[in-house]
């Protein structure tokens, strides 16, 4: 199964975000969600989420090989340069596909987005990401839409 396969398999399964908030916004709750996402979502609070990500995504790489696809750009590339990876990571307007080959599991990243998706993550993954994403002052969960979901998200 080549990699483009593999990405489309996984984004079938269960998922986690990393994620600024400790849990999903319910609809029609009070506050002002959709103002605070805009807020994030311009500059100089998307680079700075976008940094936080970026770190994460290297500290992970230090334990396991990571496939990354910067979308619209051909072929994936195996654990690009730390410059490199912060230079597509810090476009707000770049999304990635970054696959962790040996752990069967995908994290996305998507210009629009204020948090990282996590597909199929292994215990290995999952242990290391709730750490990881602490230490950045993240958060990471599970929504109740995704496949398999507790009713409860995970802290």
């Amino acid at each position: 199964m080549d990699r483009e396969e593999r990405v489309e398999r996984l984004l079938e399964a269960a998922f986690m975000v990393i994620d600024p908030l400790p849990r999903q916004v319910p609809a029609g709750s009070e506050g002002q969600y959709f103002a605070v996402e805009d807020f994030w979502l311009r500059e100089p609070q998307i680079g700075a989420l976008r940094r936080k990500f970026c770190s994460l995504l290297l500290k992970l790489n230090c334990y396991f090989d990571l496939d990354v696809l910067l979308l619209g750009r051909e072929g994936f590339v195996r654990n690009p340069t730390p410059e490199e990876l912060l230079s597509w990571i810090a476009d707000p307007d770049s999304s990635l596909n970054i696959l962790l080959p040996s752990q069967d599991s995908l994290i996305t990243l998507f210009s629009g987005d204020v948090c990282m998706t996590v597909y199929h993550p292994s215990d290995a993954v999952l242990k290391l990401l709730q750490s990881l994403a602490a230490a950045e002052g993240l958060f990471l969960w599970q929504p109740p839409d995704s496949p398999g979901a507790a009713d409860d998200p995970i802290p």
